[in-house]
């Protein structure tokens, strides 16, 4: 396990990704040198590390889809790789339930989704099957999940951090390269960022700054699941009445356990996925969820047996981050 200052780290990061190492380490009673060194070692050792994704806005004009694949026996690994290294999937995971894979894709529109599942995902060696979940929409997404490892004082220290107004994103084509540095690191000066992209670190920090304030950009600070205080991955497909649905969706993100929360095409209308201490902790999610929300009708379930890919990061069989691929949503599905 990590220790507590490793532990209130990630949690300081994952409330604000980009915030001082001269704030980070005042808050939580450490040098800034030693926060800066104790983040590196995390990160070198795959430990801990920040994704970058398009999100608000700009996640709301792009198409999701949730797809389930059965694969050939023995050959779930192989074509969970094989998927680990596209763009447009930015998690894959190996599943005990309806499927063998449960992967993400994404693409700048519909189209490209579709492109990408009839015509890429279907044709990998050892995919017998797949079932396709369009997303109609992303009610909740995992940067809301928190260690919880700071108290509420030092959570408002970094959360009140002076942050620019909000201006309308342009995304354009220095704004997709500046996501996809960011992707790599998170917390690049900005001054590096600057040279990487070959214009100036006051261009780079505005842009950065109005995309964060925006919500149009995400950066999330991750843990290996197996460091996690809440392990165990589950998913629920539940069938809601359609005039309930978003209020169903918002009453189960106030719940702590809740991952994401998105509302699917097919039998089951709303997916829910939930970090949990043990597998058993399930039956008590699933009875709360029920008492609270009668009219929720539970169609089917899965536990997370390994992640392969965790928007964007390559894990290893331990959680542990080992490579990245760049989320480029935009890029061709296939060769051109």
């Amino acid at each position: 396990m990590l220790s507590e200052t490793d532990l209130s780290l990630v949690n300081a990061l994952q409330i604000d990704p980009r915030a001082p190492w001269s704030l980070v380490g005042e808050t939580l009673g450490i040098g800034a040198a030693t926060a800066a060194r104790r983040w590196e070692s995390l990160v070198d050792e795959g430990r801990a590390w920040l994704s970058a994704y398009p999100a608000g806005p700009l996640a709301s004009r792009m198409a999701v889809a949730f797809v389930q694949v059965d694969c050939a026996p023995g050959r779930a690994l192989e074509a969970g790789a094989a998927l680990a290294a596209d763009p447009h999937v930015p998690t894959v995971e190996c599943v005990a339930g309806p499927c063998d894979l449960l992967v993400h894709v994404v693409g700048a529109e519909f189209g490209s989704v579709a492109e990408y599942v009839v015509h890429r995902l279907s044709s990998l060696p050892g995919v017998a099957r797949t079932r396709t979940l369009v997303s109609a929409r992303l009610f909740s997404e995992g940067s809301r999940w928190q260690v919880r490892a700071i108290s509420p004082g030092q959570q408002e220290a970094l959360a009140t951090r002076v942050r620019p107004p909000a201006g309308a994103p342009r995304f354009d084509e220095l704004d997709r390269s500046l996501l996809l540095v960011l992707g790599e690191d998170g917390r690049l000066p900005y001054a590096e960022l600057a040279t990487r992209l070959g214009t100036s670190a006051s261009t780079v920090r505005r842009r950065v700054e109005i995309a964060l304030a925006s919500g149009a950009l995400r950066l999330r600070c991750e843990l290996a699941r197996s460091l996690s205080p809440a392990p165990v991955t589950t998913m629920l497909w539940l069938r809601v009445p359609p005039d309930r649905l978003e209020s169903t969706a918002r009453s189960l993100a106030t719940l702590p356990e809740i991952r994401m929360c998105a509302a699917i095409s097919g039998a089951a209308n709303l997916l829910v996925v939930a970090w949990l201490r043990t597998p058993a902790d399930s039956t008590g999610l699933e009875g709360a969820m029920v008492t609270k929300l009668p009219w929720v009708e539970i169609v089917d379930r899965a536990v997370t047996l390994r992640t392969v890919k965790l928007m964007g990061a390559l894990l290893d069989e331990t959680g542990h981050a080992r490579a990245r691929v760049p989320l480029d949503f935009w890029s061709p599905v296939l060769p051109r």
